[in-house]
């Protein structure tokens, strides 16, 4: 069994790197920009850098020596920001084509326009392409403009492409059009250079979560780690105990439907299984503090102070979920009751007692137990209805919390685990299968 579980385990690991690189995905490219989500769109661009700067969001998403910088915003969409044109003699325009250029007409000079400071411990690099009238020069020069470091002419063609070297910060474009004045530019970027081609978000995300450093929470300010902690334990406070109890009816009540099959017994339980899955999730929660603790007030409504702020989630949990788990628990008895292993024993003379309690059990438990380890992983979540109508502080509540107010660190963390957890969870339940049924074996 340990070769299979260190064999298992080696073949897990494409199966964990790719959850990582698609939670990656879901949270650093689908979802935008994380600091604008979490910052909100009127953050300025300074504040939105510092942001990306502290949590590894500036970097290149997998792999690259350059990536674009806030200070200067630029895409295929809008490749020349409008501050563009506040310079006399500039405008961007669109060329046959239907793609965007920036014209520059007049002596100028022409600055690209910095919506702040580059960092001086920082490398920028600009490129620029496009058409000019010879004599036009393209310089790099200080931040108060006092230096210049870096200088191009265009030549007699008109034709160019500049890159300028790697500048420590400060580096700004200034452009002088030639005689007649006119400079039509069609690529002009700002990127950063990075210290390698590996330091990348990737990356980063992965040596974060080997390290189990999830970030810091944007609500609380609290680590991520620590708020996974705290809302661990009332999470599973709720959800074990409900998931055992509900577990515990429905094979009981299973069995039941088994021994006394075909009759008023085994028909009230399939109406009542039926009754249980109609009725939605929701109205079991409001019916349950509207009649029993507000106006019978048997319950506490809100809080977690005791045991007895508990017993009306567990009785809803149990009761609502109950339905699906019996009429799966029923299905399996009953099939079970139609194999020929049980004609074989009653044919022997056993008692239905013996049969049911000693066979199908058993052989029914095969299935069962698959079910409940896959269930096992979603308990760590919490329940994200019932800790919210009645604040538990759990897990589930968190998230709700975290969903509302952008907090990507702590959403991403919960996802992240409950992931790694289900797909544990498989080799648990193949582990169980063999324990349990002697036909499986592990190879």
């Amino acid at each position: 069994m340990g070769r299979y579980v260190l064999r298992r385990l080696w073949q897990l690991i494409p199966t964990l790197f790719g959850v990582l690189a698609i939670t990656f995905l879901l949270f650093h490219v689908v979802g935008g920009s994380p600091a604008a989500l979490m910052l909100g769109k009127h953050q300025s661009p300074q504040g939105l850098e510092e942001f990306d700067e502290a949590r590894g969001f500036n970097k290149p998403l997998f792999l690259g020596r350059w990536t674009r910088t806030r200070a200067y915003p630029s895409d295929r969409r809008t490749p020349f920001p409008a501050d563009w044109r506040r310079q006399p003699g500039a405008a961007i325009v669109a060329d046959a084509a239907g793609g965007p250029r920036l014209v520059l007409s007049g002596e100028g000079p022409f600055e690209a326009p910095l919506l702040f400071d580059l960092p001086a411990r920082r490398q920028f690099r600009w490129t620029v392409a496009g058409t000019a009238t010879p004599g036009t020069s393209i310089a790099i020069v200080s931040a108060d403009r006092s230096v210049t470091t870096q200088t191009a002419a265009v030549n007699a063609t008109g034709r160019f492409q500049f890159h300028s070297r790697p500048e420590p910060g400060g580096g700004r474009l200034l452009i002088r059009p030639g005689p007649g004045g006119r400079v039509e530019i069609r690529r002009l970027t700002l990127e950063r250079r990075m210290a390698n081609p590996f330091d990348s978000q990737f990356i980063h995300f992965l040596g974060r979560v080997i390290r189990l450093d999830f970030g810091v929470s944007l609500a609380t300010g609290q680590p991520v780690l620590q708020i996974l902690r705290e809302g661990i334990g009332p999470s599973l406070a709720l959800t074990v105990t409900i998931f055992l109890a509900d577990l515990a009816l429905a094979i009981a009540l299973a069995l039941g439907c088994a021994y006394f099959r075909n009759t008023a017994f085994d028909r009230i339980v399939v109406v009542l299984a039926v009754v249980l899955m109609s009725v939605n999730y929701l109205v079991w929660i409001v019916a349950g503090q509207y009649l029993l603790a507000y106006r019978l007030g048997a319950f506490p409504v809100w809080g977690f102070e005791s045991v007895r702020h508990l017993w009306l989630p567990w009785c809803i949990g149990t009761f609502s979920g109950l339905g699906a788990s019996l009429r799966f628990n029923r299905t399996v008895m009953l099939d079970e009751m139609y194999r020929d292993y049980v004609r074989t024993a009653f044919a022997k003379g056993l008692p239905l007692r013996t049969v049911l309690f000693r066979h199908v059990l058993k052989n029914a438990l095969i299935p069962i137990l698959t079910s409940v380890v896959m269930a096992i992983p979603f308990l760590y979540t919490g329940s994200l209805l019932l800790e919210s109508f009645f604040g538990i502080p759990g897990l589930g509540y968190l998230s709700v919390n975290a969903l509302n107010s952008l907090d990507v660190d702590v959403v991403r963390a919960v996802v992240l685990i409950g992931t790694i957890l289900y797909i544990l969870a498989n080799l648990v339940g193949d582990l169980v299968n063999a324990r349990v049924d002697p036909r499986v074996r592990l190879e």
